[in-house]
């Protein structure tokens, strides 16, 4: 990975809580105890040029699934004993988690990265591309512009979630990424290859959800100083200072995404993710959350169609059913999200949903490094955005494809603040000193309009404001007659 010089920021760029030297071994099958939580190697290492264990083709495998496309069912997963389990940003940093949360609520805004489908069977090069550019963000002058976290899309390792790829697909290509990084799961990480009496989410629960468990790297590791994420469960609430997150897990179907039983459709799954969401939304409106919501779910609502005929541009559907079950909570607690990011598609795609006078972005990151999906052919029509798109739930909503990128690898980075949310698109073929984002969308969290971006202040030109209007008051002050009290004379 590329190498990263030392961040100027403050506790915001904290990058290692009790960090230690590690000795990298993919062939390691202990597991590590640590201090602390770990996020990324103290000193950067070099790019691999090559997977340390060779992935086989699952070329016989899909044949098996594609036989049994539309007999396939979602698969049971763990319930959290909670109806909302929750997890703090200060959770996953550790003992200096609350004072890094309190540098962020005073620089006024929080920075983070947004991901999905970074798993690649067919070596690093795709996944650090991506890696690297993120990693750049890091090496920011002002504190406020440094990221906080990743938050995963879902398909983390490809192509069954395997226990034995974790290091190739995600611990080494992370392997300098300085921060806390949280995931969903893809329908990717919950499959489970036919004729193996493996566990789906096996691999994912235990490298990313080792709630209430001491700090420790896992064997998948290979040693690498990241420990395993704290993550209460395979969904969960997220708070930050200025946004919480809201992630579903959309199950192991290739299309479409499910996070309920759908009134008896999936006799194997239950209403757990809807008394999640309907609870989670519920305590914002209570405690009256004027941050940002975001809902993180792997499979997308929509994704793009072609005006006539009424074609999927691309290989993935939209989710319909799994939108309603969403719909359904934010209508009964009158509390709706103001962005809802996805994966699953291997591009990038963003779509504005108007419903009520609300203007919703809905946009799909999955071009994190794994094969590109085109989103035209030779027999489909070009896309022109902006093109307006059918609607999936109620058919009260007005929706429209803004924009698009089928021909690049990239990333999302995300601002939030007491204001406004902003959702960045950058390609990672622009290269690491490039940060003007290709596209971009930006949501008014009183209005929920989407509004043009007000660019803060750098903190540099704040501290230089603050510090001439002490200059200008002490000049005042020098300068205005002196009261002379009683007696002076």
């Amino acid at each position: 990975m590329a190498k990263r010089t030392k961040s100027r920021s403050s506790e915001p760029a904290e990058p290692t809580p009790d960090s230690e030297p590690s000795d990298s071994n993919p062939g390691t099958s202990q597991t590590i105890r640590t201090n602390g939580p770990q996020f990324g190697e103290p000193t950067p290492t070099p790019d691999p040029n090559k997977f340390s264990v060779k992935h086989g083709s699952d070329s016989q495998a899909y044949k098996i699934l594609d036989s049994q496309r539309g007999t396939l069912q979602p698969r049971p997963f763990p319930i959290a004993s909670e109806a909302e389990p929750r997890i703090t940003l200060a959770d996953a940093l550790g003992k200096k988690g609350s004072d890094i949360e309190n540098a962020i609520t005073r620089a006024g805004q929080i920075v983070f990265h947004s991901v999905g489908d970074t798993g690649n069977t067919k070596g690093p090069h795709d996944m650090e591309l991506v890696a690297d550019k993120m990693v750049s963000d890091y090496n920011e002058t002002d504190p406020r512009a440094v990221p906080s976290f990743l938050y995963h899309l879902g398909d983390v390792v490809y192509s069954f979630g395997e226990a034995e790829y974790y290091y190739d697909q995600f611990y080494d290509p992370f392997r300098n990424y300085p921060a806390p990084i949280f995931a969903v799961p893809g329908n990717h990480d919950g499959m489970v290859a036919p004729n193996t009496s493996a566990d789906s989410l096996a691999a994912f629960l235990e490298n990313f959800c080792a709630s209430g468990q001491p700090p420790h790297r896992t064997p998948e590791s290979g040693g690498l100083a990241r420990t395993a994420q704290v993550q209460p469960g395979v969904y969960f609430t997220l708070e930050a200072p200025f946004v919480r997150i809201l992630g579903l897990y959309s199950n192991c179907l290739e299309d479409p995404g499910v996070i309920s039983d759908q009134d008896g459709t999936y006799p194997s799954l239950t209403g757990a993710q809807l008394t999640y969401l309907q609870t989670a939304l519920q305590r914002i409106k209570k405690e009256k959350f004027n941050g940002a919501v975001i809902i993180a779910v792997h499979h997308p609502p929509y994704v793009a169609q072609t005006r006539s005929p009424k074609l999927i541009a691309g290989r993935h559907g939209g989710s319909p059913l799994m939108l309603q079950d969403i719909d359904t909570a934010c209508e009964n607690t009158g509390v709706w999200p103001h962005a809802v990011l996805s994966g699953h598609a291997h591009n990038y795609q963003r779509f504005t949903r108007t419903l009520d006078n609300q203007q919703t972005p809905f946009v799909v990151a999955g071009n994190g490094g794994h094969a590109l999906q085109r989103l035209t052919s030779k027999a489909m029509p070009t896309l022109r955005t902006p093109m307006p798109q059918a609607s999936l739930s109620n058919g009260d909503d007005q929706i429209v494809f803004e924009n698009y990128d089928d021909a690049e690898f990239g990333y999302l980075r995300i601002i939030a603040n007491q204001q406004q949310l902003r959702i960045e698109y950058h390609p990672a073929s622009d290269g690491e000193a490039a940060k003007t984002p290709d596209d971009s969308v930006t949501v008014d969290l009183a209005t929920r309009k989407i509004v043009a971006y007000n660019v803060p202040q750098s903190s540099a030109v704040n501290e230089r404001e603050h510090r001439e209007r002490s200059e200008r008051k002490h000049r005042r002050e020098a300068l205005a007659p002196k009261a002379f009290g009683a007696g002076r004379f």
